[in-house]
C-alpha cells in the first residue's frame, strides 16, 4: 500500500555512504527531504545530486537534512559522489542510502512496475521532525525535480505550522497568506493585528510579520 500523507515514514536500518543509520534516529528533530533515484551513473540524477549539494546551506538554514536513496552499493556511491563534485562543480556531503536489495524502495513504494519493474523511480517525500510525511511527489525518470519547488513546499509547511495561514497558489516567502476560514474574524483580531483584506468571507488575506 502507497504511503500518504500524513503517514508516519517507516524507519529503517540500512548502510549509507556515511555508515549505518537508523533512519529516525538519525532524521530527530529535523526535516528531512528523502528523495530516490533509479541507479548511480545516470544522468538526470547526477545534476540532481548535484544541485541537492549546492543548496545545502538553504536546506541547513530550514533545518532539513537530505537523504538520497539509489539501488547500488555504497561503493558506486562514492564512485558516483565523485562524478557528481567534478561535473557539477560542488561537494556532496549529505548521505546516500545503499539500497542494492530494494528493501527500503519497496517498503515507501518507489517501484512502479508500469514505469520500471525493478528500478525506483524519481520519489521525494517532505517528512517533519515527528517522522510524519507532509509531501510527496513522484517525477517520471526523464524530467529533473523543481529545486526552487521543493525549497517553496517546505518553506510554506513550516510558515502553516507556526500560524493559523494557508498558502495561496504560488505562493513564495514575503508574499500574502490566507487566513484559514476556521479563524474567525474576532480571533484573526488578536492573532493578526496587523490587519487583512477580505476579497470574501472564506478568503482573507494578510502579511505575515
Amino acid at each position: 500500500m502507497s504511503l500518504r500523507i500524513g503517514n508516519i515514514a517507516p524507519n529503517f536500518k540500512i548502510e549509507t555512504t556515511q555508515g549505518t543509520i537508523d533512519f529516525h534516529d538519525w532524521a530527530k528533530g529535523s526535516w528531512t527531504f528523502f528523495f530516490s533515484h533509479p541507479a548511480d551513473y545516470t544522468p538526470v540524477c547526477t545534476t540532481e545530486m548535484g544541485r541537492t549539494a549546492q543548496l545545502a546551506p538553504e536546506f541547513e538554514k530550514r533545518n532539513v537534512k537530505p537523504l538520497g536513496l539509489s539501488t547500488d552499493t555504497v561503493e558506486e556511491h562514492l564512485g558516483w559522489i565523485k562524478d557528481v563534485n567534478e561535473t557539477q562543480n560542488t561537494v556532496l556531503e549529505f548521505p546516500i542510502v545503499a539500497d542494492k536489495d530494494k528493501k527500503v524502495a519497496e517498503l515507501y513504494d518507489m517501484i512502479h512496475p508500469d514505469e520500471d519493474d525493478t528500478a525506483a523511480v524519481r520519489s521525494v517525500f517532505i517528512i517533519d521532525p515527528n517522522m510524519k510525511i507532509r509531501l510527496t511527489m513522484t517525477y517520471p525518470m526523464a524530467v529533473g525535480r523543481n529545486f526552487a519547488e521543493i525549497l517553496r513546499v517546505i518553506d510554506a509547511l513550516q510558515t502553516t505550522d507556526k500560524q493559523e495561514v494557508a498558502c495561496p497558489a504560488d505562493w513564495e516567502v514575503g508574499k500574502p497568506v490566507i487566513i484559514r476560514p476556521s479563524v474567525s474574524d474576532d480571533d484573526a483580531k488578536n492573532k493578526f493585528p496587523q490587519g487583512w483584506e477580505t476579497l470574501r468571507p472564506y478568503l482573507r488575506l494578510t502579511n505575515l510579520k
